[in-house]
C-alpha cells in the first residue's frame, strides 16, 4: 500500500493493537507476515474482535483498515482494505455507531489473497515440512516445520530461496548423511528429480540417525509442492522387521504367522517348500485350511477324501483352540515333525515346525541300546525284568496263569574252544532266533547274559510251557551249523517253572525255572525238565 513507506512485508511485530468501536476498545496482539494485502494476528483470544476493526502497526502513524478473512483459536487472518475518502461528518458517524461501515469495499482479489493467508497459516501449524516452489524452482513459502526441520533461518527463508540454496544448506550444516564425495551428485540428482516432477517419494537419511520421506507434487503453475515427513519410526520398525524376516526366513525351522481368522500373514522360506507356495501366493495371505489341504504332502496321505476333509477339520479346530501347544507329526517321507502353536496377543496363532527326524532316530538308537541286546536282537537282561516285572504284577493281582522257560547251549565252552568265539557268537544267534520264531505277541524273549535265554509266558499253565519247551528243544537240535566247512549240531537245555501263589516275587519264579535248568542238565542234556516243588518233610512217629 503506498501510503505505508516502511519495508514491512514479512516482519513480525509483537506489540500491536486491534482497535474497535471508534477507539474505545483495544487488544493487544502479535502481527505476523505482513503483506501488502493482509497479515496474520496471534491474540490470547479471538472472542470480542469484530469483523472490521483498525489494526495499529508500531512505527506507523495510522492505523489501517482490516477485514477478518478467517480465524482460528488463536489466530485471525486479515485483509487491509481502502477506505473512501468521503466521510459523513462526526455527528452522522455518532448517529450511526452501530451500523457496518459502508464506505470499506471489499474486491475479489482480497478474498483470494485472504484465502491465501489461511492457507499459509494452516501450513505453519502442521508438523510436515512443506516448500512451494514457482515454475523456476525458487520457494514462494516455507512453512515453519521445514524451518525446524533443517534448522533453516528465517532470514534465509523469507528471501523466497531457490530450490538449489535449500540442498546447500543442508551440504554446508552436514544434514546428509551422505559421503562428502558423493555430495555433489547427490545434490543434482535431487535437484533434476524436483525439475522434473518426479512424484516417487524418497528416504532422505540425516548424519542425526532421522529419516525424512520426502514428495514432489507437480502443481497447476507449473510450481512445485515439496513436503517433508518424518518416518524415523516408521522406517526404523519396518528395517527391523525386514531383517527378522530374513533371519526367520535363514533357520531351520519353519515359521507361519496367522492373524485372528488363521489367514497367513507370513510363511518363512522352509514353510512355503513344504507346502510348495510361491512367494506370490504367499503375499495373498492364503488360509490356514487351505494351506494344509492344498499342500502336496496333504495329497500323500493314503487317505480317503472323508478320511482328508476330517483330519484337516481337526488340524484347523485345534490351531483355532489353541488347545494342542505340541504336537508330533509323521510326514509321508518318514520324517517326524514337532509343531508348536502358540496363542499372539491379537488372537493370531504362531506356529513352528521343527524337523525332529533325527531326534527321535537317536532316541530310537538309545532306546534299543538300553533294551535290545545288540548280537541277537532280543530284549537284554535289565528290559527283560523290567518287562516280567508288569506280567508278574499282573499275576499277582488277577492270579492269571504265567510259566517261565530257561534256555541254556549245551557243550557252549566248548563250541567256542573248537570253533573260534565267530561261532560260538553265530550259534547264541541262531538259538535266539529258534527262542523268538513262533511266540506270541504277548510273550517275553530275553537273553540274560552269555549262552543262556528266558522266555516268559502269560496266559500259560505248566502243560502248555512243556509243550512249548518241547517244540524249542527240538527245533534247536535240528538246526546245523557250519565252521570250516563243518557240520555240526547244536542242543539245549530248557528249565519250565510255573508261578505259584507261594513264590513271593519274580525272582522265585526265575530260580525255579533254573532249578529245572539244572534238571534238565544233569538229566543228560537237550532235554527239558518241569519245576515241583520241593515236599514238605514227615513228621516222625511219636
Amino acid at each position: 500500500m503506498s501510503e505505508h513507506s516502511l519495508p514491512l512485508r514479512g516482519r513480525t511485530f509483537l506489540a500491536g493493537k486491534i482497535i474497535s468501536n471508534f477507539g474505545q476498545s483495544s487488544i493487544d496482539c502479535i502481527i505476523r507476515r505482513i503483506s501488502d494485502d493482509g497479515a496474520t494476528i496471534e491474540v490470547a483470544s479471538v472472542f470480542g474482535v469484530p469483523e472490521h476493526f483498525h489494526l495499529r502497526i508500531p512505527n506507523e502513524d495510522q492505523p489501517r483498515t482490516c477485514l477478518r478473512k478467517w480465524q482460528s483459536e488463536k489466530q485471525i487472518g486479515v485483509a487491509f482494505e481502502t477506505i473512501e475518502a468521503g466521510r459523513t461528518d462526526k455527528t452522522e458517524k455518532t448517529d450511526k455507531a452501530d451500523a457496518p461501515v459502508q464506505s470499506e469495499r471489499r474486491t475479489s482479489d482480497g478474498i483470494v489473497r485472504g484465502q491465501m493467508l489461511a492457507l499459509r497459516a494452516a501450513l505453519d501449524e502442521i508438523g510436515i515440512g512443506v516448500v512451494l516452489l514457482d515454475s523456476e524452482l525458487r520457494a514462494q513459502f516455507i512453512n515453519r516445520a521445514f524451518r525446524r526441520m533443517w534448522t533453516l533461518p528465517d532470514a534465509v527463508a523469507d528471501r523466497h530461496p531457490p530450490f538449489l540454496t535449500l540442498m546447500y544448506h543442508g551440504r554446508d550444516t552436514n544434514a546428509y548423511q551422505i559421503a562428502a564425495d558423493e555430495l555433489d551428485a547427490y545434490i543434482a540428482e535431487r535437484v533434476r528429480r524436483v525439475r522434473d516432477g518426479v512424484t516417487t517419494p524418497i528416504d532422505l537419511r540425516r548424519t542425526n540417525g532421522e529419516i525424512v520421506r520426502m514428495e514432489c507434487a507437480v502443481l497447476p503453475d507449473g510450481g512445485r509442492m515439496l513436503s517433508y515427513t518424518n518416518v524415523t519410526d516408521i522406517v526404523r520398525r519396518s528395517d527391523e522387521l525386514e531383517r527378522l524376516r530374513y533371519a526367520l526366513d535363514n533357520i531351520s525351522e519353519g515359521v507361519v504367522l496367522l492373524d485372528a481368522d488363521l489367514n497367513a500373514q507370513f510363511l518363512n522360506k522352509n514353510m512355503r517348500t513344504f507346502w510348495g507356495v510361491t512367494d506370490e501366493q504367499a503375499a495373498s495371505h492364503p488360509s490356514y485350511a487351505s494351506l494344509i489341504a492344498n499342500g502336496q504332502p496333504a495329497r500323500d496321505r493314503g487317505m480317503t477324501p472323508e478320511q482328508l476333509d476330517a483330519f484337516f477339520a481337526g488340524r484347523v479346530a485345534a490351531v483355532r483352540a489353541g488347545s494342542e501347544p505340541v504336537r508330533d507329526l509323521k510326514t509321508t517321507d518318514g520324517r517326524h515333525i514337532r509343531a508348536h502353536c502358540d496363542v499372539l496377543q491379537n488372537d493370531g496363532r504362531m506356529l513352528t515346525y521343527c524337523d525332529v527326524t533325527d531326534l527321535v532316530r537317536n532316541a530310537e538308537q538309545l532306546q534299543t541300546l538300553a533294551t535290545i541286546d545288540p548280537m541277537t536282537g532280543l530284549y537284554n537282561r535289565g528290559h527283560f525284568l523290567n518287562q516280567a516285572d508288569v506280567e508278574w504284577s499282573r499275576f499277582q493281582r488277577y492270579q492269571r496263569p504265567l510259566s517261565m522257560l530257561m534256555v541254556d547251549i549245551d557243550h557252549f565252552k566248548q563250541v567256542n574252544d573248537r570253533y573260534g568265539h565267530a561261532v560260538g557268537d553265530e550259534a547264541i544267534v541262531a538259538v535266539a532266533s529258534a527262542c523268538a520264531n513262533g511266540k506270541r505277541q504277548s510273550d517275553i524273549v530275553g537273553r540274560l547274559g552269555g549262552e543262556e535265554f528266558a522266555i516268559l509266558l502269560p496266559e500259560t499253565e505248566l502243560a502248555q510251557a512243556t509243550i512249548v519247551a518241547d517244540r524249542l528243544c527240538k527245533a534247536i537240535a535240528e538246526h546245523v551249523m557250519t565252521a570250516h566247512e563243518v557240520q555240526f549240531k547244536l542242543t539245549a537245555s530248557i528249565g519250565i517253572a510255573a508261578a505259584s501263589v507261594s513264590m513271593s516275587s519274580l525272582d522265585a519264579l526265575m530260580r525255579a525255572a533254573d532249578q529245572a535248568l539244572h534238571q534238565a542238565k544233569a538229566q543228560g542234556r537237550n532235554c527239558t525238565a518241569q519245576w515241583s516243588p520241593p515236599q514238605a518233610p514227615k513228621l516222625a512217629a511219636e
